[in-house]
Order: C-alpha cells, then sequence, then structure tokens
C-alpha cells in the first residue's frame, strides 16, 4: 500500500500544500479529494510544495493537471516548488506540466 500525505497551510487568501510519499493510481482519488477540500472559494493563491514527494506516477500526474486546470477556472494563481534535480521535478518537466505552472 502506497502512502501519500497532503498538509495544509491556509494564510489568509492564500493556501500552501505540501505533499509527500508517493502517490500513484493506488491513492490518486484520496490526494485529489483532499486538495479540493484544500481549497475554499476565496482562496487568491495556492502553493505546492513537492519536496517531499519521492515517487508520481501517470495517476498523481494527472491529479496535478486537473488541479491547474481547475484553479486556471477559478482565476487562482498556482505556484509549485520543487526541488532542482529531483526526481519529481524531471517527471514535471518532462510531462509539459511547465506549460501550466511554473516550476519553482
Amino acid at each position: 500500500m502506497t502512502t501519500a500525505t497532503v498538509v495544509v497551510h491556509p494564510r489568509d487568501s492564500a493556501v500552501r500544500i505540501d505533499i509527500g510519499g508517493e502517490v500513484d493510481l493506488e491513492n490518486a482519488g484520496t490526494v485529489e479529494e483532499q486538495l479540493s477540500a484544500a481549497i475554499p472559494n476565496e482562496t487568491t493563491e495556492v502553493t505546492l510544495g513537492l519536496g517531499e514527494l519521492s515517487y508520481l506516477d501517470s495517476a498523481g500526474l494527472r491529479v496535478l493537471f486537473a488541479l491547474a486546470a481547475r484553479l486556471e477556472v477559478l482565476q487562482i494563481e498556482l505556484r509549485v516548488h520543487v526541488p532542482p534535480g529531483s526526481v519529481t521535478r524531471r517527471v514535471l518537466e518532462l510531462s509539459g506540466f511547465e506549460g501550466v505552472a511554473a516550476l519553482e
């Protein structure tokens, strides 16, 4: 069984969400639900911290692309913090995720 952690840090109209562990087909639906629940309507900015994410498969990528699309429709800014040289950053770069959100 794979595990992912989703830790939410609300601050005024911004929300920082740190995702750690592994996001794959087994738990992607749960992670997606947690992300949706973490973002109230009055949010203006979401920052995803992916420094503790050790594994991300195509189901996890789908969750991130869906989140980016939802935030774009709601006109909520998305920032993604992921360490340079990490496997997660490489997966995001190869998937074209930088086309929907800048990787910081």
